[in-house]
């Protein structure tokens, strides 16, 4: 949606439509922009919105873009903040503006022009992207799940080699598909369920004849010495124990030293022959972030916050979620790399402007860490709860976990849609689970 823009107006630009970025200008909008109080602006280079931890259940087929996308354009116009499709290029903070990319339609002809946007405050919100560590042959033969596009991609590289492999078993010749997943935390986890899970769901389809588990090999690689080394050893223990009765052979303590069309090779001297490579092994901010006209970046280009989300050099500046270094305490370091940081952050942002629009101050961001929860698919979940939660610290498995799994994106939901929309969302989706199948077949 586009406005008029009107001068006495301050302007609140937000770059990066991603989980934090979506919902701050839904509720500046709903808040700010109803009232034309301010002149939200969101800019994205991709025209549709999806929820980064559901990409895993998009690669393995069982979620549908179609059924969970969120259109940009629309999201504005019903809650009043103008969308800019566009790549953004460059910053330029002395003149308080920030350069769109040209877009072209998908023939390649123009459809948007450059555009030069004012600000009055700037977020930036662009997230996060694989970080290779410059493992030779990563970008070239591995796919990384950052983007709808991969993680469709992977999907479809995924049907292709099962329906190779079944050719060839109708030869009497080998029919194995192996799949390595580099890297172990919870994102990868999880597509390692979910994938089990497909290639079961595509043998009682009648989609191949190949044997679900003897035939299609899973295998996640990890430097660490365990998986989710990030989280709770508990966590940890549970989730290798419930993954190992999933079939899914789990390498800890190899580091990947190249990748190739052929497979992986790893320091120890070990080859592990695939058909498709998924790289997971770590994050970074975007490269143009460590040269951002001056904005002071950490090594792995997060630009650095003070406690109220400025960046150290531009107090007009903001970031939060991935693509922020911001500090939560002595002890524990900085806020770790999670949705619901990025959620907690969108939220602090949304009263800091009010207040600063509203002529009152607002205290430094706090960052209360909830626990964690994995999902394995329509198996089970694991998980801790911390904090406000239950008081302490708890851990909880099985049907609760995977329900509160679930839970985490109706709290998304709401905060995009309210509870209206959020309720007949859910019956909608519900009973397309019933009625279609459970991955997509094609």
């Amino acid at each position: 949606m586009s406005t008029s823009p009107n001068p006495a107006q301050p302007v609140i630009v937000v770059i990066g439509g991603g989980a934090g970025g979506l919902e701050l200008v839904t509720r500046l909008g709903d808040r700010l922009g109803r009232r034309q109080s301010a002149r939200v602006v969101l800019i994205d280079q991709s025209p549709i919105h999806i929820w980064k931890p559901h990409l895993h259940e998009v690669a393995a087929g069982s979620l549908d873009i179609g059924q969970h996308r969120l259109e940009y354009a629309a999201q504005a116009s019903w809650h009043h903040f103008e969308f800019q499709l566009g790549r953004f290029i460059s910053l330029d903070r002395a003149s308080q503006s920030v350069t769109v990319s040209a877009m072209p339609d998908m023939d390649g002809q123009p459809m948007l022009p450059r555009r030069v946007i004012r600000y009055d405050y700037l977020v930036v919100a662009l997230g996060s992207t694989i970080n290779t560590f410059g493992i030779p042959g990563a970008l070239e033969f591995a796919i990384a799940l950052d983007s709808p596009s991969e993680a469709e991609r992977f999907r479809q590289k995924l049907v292709a080699a099962c329906m190779r492999a079944n050719a060839r078993a109708l030869e009497g010749k080998e029919s194995l598909v192996s799949i390595v997943i580099i890297g172990a935390g919870a994102t990868v986890v999880e597509l390692s369920a979910e994938l089990r899970n497909a290639a079961r769901v595509l043998f009682a389809y009648g989609i191949h004849g190949m044997d679900p588990t003897r035939d299609i090999r899973i295998s996640l690689v990890e430097g660490a010495d365990r998986v989710l080394p990030g989280l709770p050893e508990r966590i940890s223990k549970s989730v290798s124990q419930l993954i190992t009765k999933l079939d899914v052979d789990i390498l800890t303590g190899e580091k990947v030293t190249r990748v190739s069309a052929a497979g992986i090779e790893t320091a120890s001297g070990k080859t592990v022959r695939a058909d498709l490579v998924v790289w997971a092994a770590g994050i970074k901010a975007p490269d143009f972030l460590k040269n951002l006209d001056g904005l002071e970046a950490n090594r792995l280009n997060q630009l650095i916050v003070t406690d109220h989300l400025q960046t150290t050099r531009d107090e007009r500046i903001y970031a939060l979620g991935d693509c922020a270094q911001c500090q939560w305490d002595a002890k524990r370091g900085f806020v770790p790399p999670r949705a619901q940081a990025a959620h907690q952050q969108a939220a602090y942002l949304y009263d800091l402007f009010r207040g600063l629009l509203a002529g009152r101050s607002v205290g430094p961001f706090r960052y209360r860490d909830f626990g964690s929860l994995v999902s394995l698919g329509a198996q089970s979940a694991v998980g801790n709860l911390m904090g406000g939660v239950v008081g302490g610290n708890m851990f909880i498995e099985g049907l609760i976990a995977r329900l509160m799994y679930r839970s985490l994106y109706q709290m998304h939901m709401l905060a995009l849609h309210g509870w209206l929309k959020t309720g007949l969302d859910w019956v909608s989706h519900t009973l397309r689970r019933v009625t279609e199948p459970h991955i997509k077949l094609h």
